[in-house]
């Protein structure tokens, strides 16, 4: 069953679900029309018997979530020594999650004041369980360096496009690093929290950009942990985001979640192009993929409680403000402005709008009233205080304009209103002004459609806000900053027809009814379980962490042993970047040896027991420059050059190689060089590269794309060439030249130096090779899978297999023989091509019938054959290791244990 399948399926039975027991005795519908009563009865456990519901034809159903918000969804005030008083806020959290039945809640977060002795914070502690709620504690100064420092002055205004504070703002709150010291150590102990109340199968749900970095420390503790990340705000784009100093580290801490999500598929386009542009993965449709972990990426927009505001129009409070309102606004339209006292709600700027509409409209200045509330800030930030002092000075300049003795313009309130008021004001507003500079979501413009049933207001928003995706089609969508464009849309508003009101109004009534917060909860962790079970069938299929106990025990045990080692990513030293710094592409491009190897090679080399090839990509004089020294093989550009550090080069491959192709390929390649910033051509002797690694990454996979069509069908399409797409790469070489044929000559020519005395009984081949050279992990393969591992395998006929024929030993070893028939048809009496080789300066051309001489070279237990591939996890190597460290690391085990 596909992805896509079992996401439609789990709709249906939660559909049925519903359906099953909307009747039941259990019915949020009560509690709903008792105001906010009932999320304290639900956080006291009022929902209890539902940890026993059984889900239908599937029994009984539980699972745990653990919701993890920097704030819990409960308040606290200290009454004394041991005491508490606590209140139960409106969160969006709690009411999401009221309606799903298949999870038991429990909440994690900082409880917002300040608990330093042990006595209080277990008797809070007591206190918040009842509530189904676990505090994290966070001292004064991580307070200040975490929120009010990292998360309030940092990442907030980035991700509302606000920019970076600049130096005489940050130093009021510290530095840039001491912000972001203390942001990873309050999120390290948000993590400390969650593990410990962690059972295997919970499943943990991190909220809002206060908590990035915590499910890459949850991974770390246990990496089959279930995690989703769900950012509320925006997402810049990905130049927004690059100017963050911790950009990388963010990133790479949100992607160890299983799932990450978005208000809208904006934000979570710019979130995989900020991972593909900064650290260089690979985005794909579903999400983010590095070295084939897959971290889905998707849109999950939020929704409201509907029945809630629905139900609340019946309260007889909300009926006797309702009636008021009417009264007090008779023969008046009234528009409502309910924002936060934020800077992103754009309160001067709908002000101004309203101030544009009376101008131009003179009729309406006394048939219209604007109804803009402002709920003040938790925290007493200057910034907010220019804010206010600013709207004031606004709204009391337009009132002294159009106000009259009796009425003024503009009602302005600096503060919040209770739960039925607001529900009657909505009811009785003809136009809502929702105007967000920018906003992830805004749930304010959800509550006023589901409190319209009677009215069929209109409903203006911003383009800006993550609603606007949603409820687009029903609503009047306005650019906030175009103050005309503003007032013409309040125009046009109080102008619309009846029948289109109603057309608009039922549309997005409709969405807002459907898609409820309890569907975003239950999308949310469904896509959340898919994705989990997707991932684990995707682990089955990739091949193991080398065992490198088991690969040095058998490496001891062994008499004589071939190591078979590739170069870049392999064996060299990784360029580190300080401070995450850039531009270090001068440094990567000049590849060295691994400076811990040196003493290694030295030792590993010496082992009468132990022949060491290297064989790579690379041109002979890099090989040469780091690796001259030792006593060892090196066979450079693939194998086409082979070496003994202690003779000469010889080509591996036959003498006369057409290599007509090159010009036209160096034209070619020239071309998307100039196209293509950072982009550069490796020029080797029988080889051509495109290489755009440190390029644009969308910008280098499009050109490499173009490119890759031109060559296939273009004036050398009919060459004899083979065209090779890697790793931001290119390449263009000889037809049939791969790593896995070339080997047979290189042993071939090894043997007849006499280089090896006794049949090879260990075969360690590691490297970091293109899909086309991944021959080179299956050429020693036996026929039959090793282990139980499934790995493509390349089996190799007669004709092609530069060994020859197979014959299997005992215990399913193999050896390797050329027929003698074969090598009595060749001699002729000729043996004294044996020693026919051609001198051309330093380079020696081997002949071509070296590679047919009788020879035993392989005596191998499947077991004692170890492929390993660097760095890549799609692979045909039995075994993986993850950096140029570990090989390192293993190779050190090796010299030290011969």
């Amino acid at each position: 069953m596909s992805r896509i399948e079992r996401l439609m399926r789990e709709r249906e039975l939660r559909k049925k679900n519903k359906a099953s027991y909307s009747n039941e005795a259990i019915d949020l519908e009560p509690r709903l029309r008792e105001g906010d009563d009932y999320m304290e009865q639900y956080l006291k456990g009022g929902s209890s018997a539902r940890d026993e519901w059984e889900k239908p034809d599937e029994g009984l159903f539980k699972e745990r979530l653990l919701v993890v918000a920097n704030r819990l969804p409960v308040s606290a005030v200290r009454t004394g020594e041991e005491s508490w008083s606590l209140e139960v806020s409106h969160d969006e959290y709690v009411s999401a999650l009221l309606g799903v039945k298949d999870v038991v809640v429990k909440w994690i977060g900082w409880v917002g004041v300040n608990v330093p002795d042990e006595l209080g914070q277990r008797s809070l502690t007591k206190a918040l369980a009842q509530k189904r709620c676990i505090p994290v504690f966070l001292d004064e100064e991580t307070v200040h360096q975490y929120y009010n420092g990292y998360c309030k002055n940092i990442l907030w205004p980035l991700f509302h496009y606000l920019g970076l504070p600049q130096e005489d703002r940050l130093a009021t709150s510290g530095t840039f690093q001491s912000q972001f010291d203390g942001y990873k150590r309050a999120n390290q102990m948000f993590a400390d929290v969650v593990i410990f109340h962690y059972e295997e199968g919970d499943a943990v749900w991190c909220h809002n950009y206060h908590l990035m970095f915590l499910p890459k420390y949850l991974k770390e503790y246990n990496n089959n942990m279930k995690v989703v990340w769900f950012l509320h705000t925006p997402f810049p784009s990905s130049e927004i985001h690059r100017t963050l100093p911790s950009r990388s580290e963010l990133l790479r801490a949100v992607l160890a979640a299983d799932l990450v999500g978005f208000q809208t598929y904006d934000y979570a386009r710019h979130f995989v192009s900020a991972c593909t542009h900064i650290l260089g993965v690979e985005g794909t449709l579903d999400g983010i993929e590095d070295e084939g972990r897959l971290t889905r990426v998707a849109a999950f927009p939020i929704g409201q409680d509907s029945n809630r505001f629905i139900s609340a129009l019946e309260a007889p409070q909300v009926k006797d403000h309702i009636k008021e309102l009417k009264e007090r606004f008779f023969g008046r339209k009234v528009l409502l402005g309910l924002d936060d006292l934020d800077m992103i709600k754009g309160i001067p700027q709908k002000i101004l709008a309203f101030e544009k509409f009376l101008e131009e409209n003179p009729v309406w200045r006394d048939k219209v009233v604007l109804l803009q509330i402002a709920i003040p800030p938790r925290t007493d930030i200057s910034e907010y205080q220019k804010l206010t002092s600013q709207v004031h000075e606004i709204v009391g300049r337009i009132n002294g304009r159009f106000g009259t003795l009796t009425t003024v313009p503009i009602h302005y309130l600096d503060r919040s209103i209770d739960f039925h008021a607001l529900c009657a004001l909505y009811a009785v507003t003809d136009i809502a002004l929702i105007t967000p500079l920018r906003e992830g979501m805004n749930l304010i413009s959800y509550e006023f459609l589901a409190c319209q049933d009677a009215k069929r207001g209109v409903l203006i928003l911003s383009e800006f806000a993550g609603a606007a995706q949603s409820l687009g089609a029903g609503a009047i969508l306005v650019n906030p900053w175009n103050i005309p464009e503003v007032a013409a849309s309040i125009y046009y508003a109080l102008n619309m027809s009846t029948e289109e009101r109603e057309k608009r109004y039922l549309h997005n009534f409709l969405h807002v009814t459907n898609y409820t917060a309890q569907v975003w909860a239950e999308t949310l962790l469904s896509a959340l379980n898919d994705t989990v079970v997707e991932a684990q069938l995707k682990i089955r299929q990739l091949p193991p962490l080398l065992p490198v106990d088991e690969a040095i025990e058998r490496y001891v045990k062994s008499s004589n042993r071939l190591l078979i080692l590739g170069f870049n990513a392999t064996l060299t030293d990784r360029v580190d970047t300080p401070n995450g710094c850039q531009g270090n592409q001068i440094r990567e491009m000049d590849l060295k040896l691994h400076l811990d190897l040196k003493e290694t090679l030295t030792r590993l080399c010496g082992d009468p027991k132990t022949t060491i090839i290297i064989l790579s990509g690379s041109g002979r004089a890099i090989l040469d420059e780091n690796f001259g020294e030792y006593n060892m093989w090196l066979a450079a550009e693939n194998g086409m050059f082979l070496r003994s550090t202690k003779g000469n080069w010889m080509m591996t491959m036959p003498e006369h190689l057409n290599m007509d192709w090159v010009d036209s390929i160096k034209h070619v390649f020239a071309y998307f060089t100039e196209r293509t910033p950072q982009s550069y051509i490796e020029i080797r002797e029988t080889s051509l590269i495109w290489n755009y690694k440190y390029a644009d990454v969308q910008f280098g996979r499009l050109q490499a794309r173009d490119m890759l069509q031109y060559l296939w069908t273009g004036s050398i399409s009919n060459a004899s060439v083979d065209v090779v797409h890697g790793d931001c790469t290119v390449e263009v070489r000889p037809f049939g030249v791969t790593k896995g044929l070339t080997i047979g000559r290189i042993l071939g020519e090894i043997n007849y130096c006499k280089s090896i005395s006794a049949p090879i009984n260990y075969v360690l081949c590691i490297g970091h090779s293109l899909g086309k050279d991944e021959d080179i992990y299956t050429i020693f393969e036996p026929e039959f899978p090793s282990r139980d591992i499934s790995i493509p395998r390349l089996i190799l006929s007669d004709t092609t297999n530069p060994f020859g024929s197979r014959k299997f030993g005992r215990n399913g070893s193999q050896k390797l023989t050329h027929e003698p028939d074969l090598e009595n048809k060749q001699n002729n009496n000729n043996d004294s091509d044996i020693n026919n080789v051609v001198e051309n300066g330093n380079n020696r051309q081997s002949s071509p019938f070296l590679n047919k001489l009788t020879w035993n070279l392989l005596d191998l237990e499947r077991d004692n054959y170890i492929s390993c591939a660097v760095g890549k996890t799609r692979t045909k190597a039995r075994y993986l290791l993850p950096t140029s460290d570990d090989v390192v690391s293993l190779l050190k085990g090796l010299a030290q244990a011969s």
